[in-house]
């Protein structure tokens, strides 16, 4: 697996990095097609977002330039980047001086099960809950603990996903995915601005969906719209889209707009 840190081929950090001791940094997961890295501007966006939230003074440029030059390399597959605030002494306050450090690796793209895709899948209702921190809300930041937590709650392999809820109950998302509904020809999809990932599949499909005069609405999501929904679907900027058929006691079939959104995804992913 291809690895760099600060533009060069490298393996091994300080044991200083503050990604390492805080999670202090950001990351993001890019789908790479011939070379070429997919949703690019999206991911540099919400990157940016980020680095201006958390106050990480980055070259966004150097980053871009680095990104774009390391999916040429890879060619085919996923290359994530990984961006920390870099080193310090301890203690919780950055070195004033502290430079960021970009570490970037590239693998190959995940097999999921092609029926994931044609079918759907099921998913596994989470008890861990995601706290509510509107400072950090939408973010791709380095603290996954959750995430963790919630993805070791099911071993088995008839759930592709986990659906978790915040600490209010409301429905935010998948452990690795965003989380749509659709109810009586209009998107729906959670409201992000306490907690939850606004994943850049998401933002596109949010935007795709308005041109083409399809109603969306992005607001608090509870257990009784997962009971009206007619569809419901994941996003992802890797996979695409994953029909849901069932999550608990609720079912629904795989329907006209989700696999219209589906196409859409399957464009824009090359796949």
């Amino acid at each position: 697996m291809p690895s760099w840190i600060n533009g060069r081929p490298a393996e091994t950090l300080p044991v200083t990095d503050r990604g390492l001791a805080y999670g202090d940094g950001l990351f993001e997961t890019i789908a790479v097609k011939a070379g070429r890295p997919l949703l690019f501007e999206r991911h540099l966006q919400r990157l940016a977002t980020g680095c201006s939230r958390l106050a990480i003074a980055a070259d966004q440029s150097l980053i871009r330039s680095e990104l774009l030059a390391f999916a040429a390399q890879l060619g085919e597959g996923v290359m994530k980047l990984i961006l920390t605030r870099g080193d310090s002494l301890r203690g919780y306050a950055p070195a004033p001086m502290a430079e960021p450090r970009r570490i970037l690796q590239g693998g190959a793209a995940p097999a999921y099960p092609v029926a994931h895709a044609e079918q759907g899948i099921c998913l596994f209702e989470c008890l861990t809950r995601l706290s509510e921190q509107p400072l950090l809300a939408g973010l791709k930041h380095l603290n996954r603990l959750e995430q963790v937590l919630a993805r070791s709650e099911w071993q088995d392999s008839a759930y592709a996903e986990g659906l978790m809820c915040d600490t209010s109950g409301r429905i935010i998302e998948g452990v690795y995915s965003n989380v749509f509904l659709i109810k009586e020809g209009v998107l729906l999809t959670a409201d992000l601005s306490r907690c939850g990932v606004a994943g850049v599949m998401r933002a596109e499909l949010l935007a795709q969906a308005r041109t083409l005069g399809i109603g969306t609405e992005e607001r608090d999501i509870q257990w009784l719209d997962l009971e009206q929904a007619d569809e419901v679907f994941l996003s992802n900027s890797v996979y695409g889209v994953w029909p849901v058929r069932g999550v608990a006691r609720l079912n629904w079939p795989v329907g006209p707009l989700t696999r219209k959104l589906q196409g859409i995804a399957r464009a824009l992913l090359d796949v």
